[in-house]
């Protein structure tokens, strides 16, 4: 049986939180940088403890004005230092509740960066290897950091797809920035979970197929409907005979 993990960022201020986290199976929880604060971190740590979802921690670029979502300079030095600090704020925040992370996600413009830049790429999976040994880190599927990552990183490595974002070819996204970078109706973005899934390959923006092979999918919290698209994919995989299981749990004998 075909199985994925279902990922969502939370802890960013979203209304939906609660209703979405017992649909999820891995939450990334925003870490202070883009979004968040001890408070939000500990109430995301509590909901996801409580229906049994995967922590991890979802650092960015230190601009909430942006969301995170500007690109900004940065050296791979600095970035695994932001990466590094805002990672371990969340997981004191979780230790005090008697749990510990499960993965780690980069977000926004700098998980874009780290995608596709190398020297970004390989200072930060040297910084995750020492700070967080044995954490399995989230990446872009088919990605420079994959890639990086399944060469240096003594952990699982979790190639991720997007149910809601357009594709390059190649398996890139689309930049936010242009046409189609977001899909225009939950219709698509289901028809473009259940490809990836059950195929392994996306539809791009140019029309073409390209190969994409992903462990977990992600779904956006702060889109028109979260938590109705979320109910909406959880039973269109079911009618496929996907089972929707955290990466987190051991899979069932």
């Amino acid at each position: 049986m075909l199985t994925i993990d279902l990922n969502c960022d939370l802890g960013e201020g979203g209304v939906a939180d609660a209703s979405l986290m017992p649909l999820i199976t891995s939450a990334n929880i925003a870490c202070g940088g883009h979004a968040g604060d001890d408070a939000t971190m500990a109430t995301t740590v509590r909901l996801a403890r409580q229906h049994g979802v995967g922590l991890g921690a979802h650092p960015g670029h230190e601009d909430p004005v942006h969301f995170g979502r500007r690109e900004l300079p940065v050296t791979p030095a600095a970035a695994a230092e932001l990466v590094v600090r805002q990672t371990r704020r969340l997981q004191r925040i979780a230790a005090a509740q008697g749990s510990a992370l499960a993965h780690l996600k980069l977000h926004g413009a700098l998980y874009n960066q780290v995608s596709r830049d190398a020297a970004l790429a390989e200072v930060m999976v040297r910084a995750l290897a020492d700070a967080f040994p044995g954490l399995p880190l989230v990446a872009l599927a088919g990605s420079v950091l994959e890639e990086t990552a399944r060469r240096h990183l003594g952990a699982p490595v979790r190639a991720e797809a997007f149910a809601d974002r357009g594709y390059e070819v190649g398996g890139s996204l689309r930049k936010r920035d242009l046409p189609g970078a977001l899909l225009p109706d939950a219709d698509a973005a289901e028809r473009q979970a259940l490809q990836i899934i059950c195929s392994g390959r996306v539809r791009t923006w140019s029309g073409a197929e390209t190969p994409l092979s992903a462990d977990t999918l992600c779904l956006h919290g702060d889109g028109p409907d979260p938590v109705g698209f979320a109910l909406r994919l959880r039973s269109a995989l079911a009618a496929a005979g996907v089972r929707v299981q955290g990466f987190h749990v051991p899979p069932a004998c």
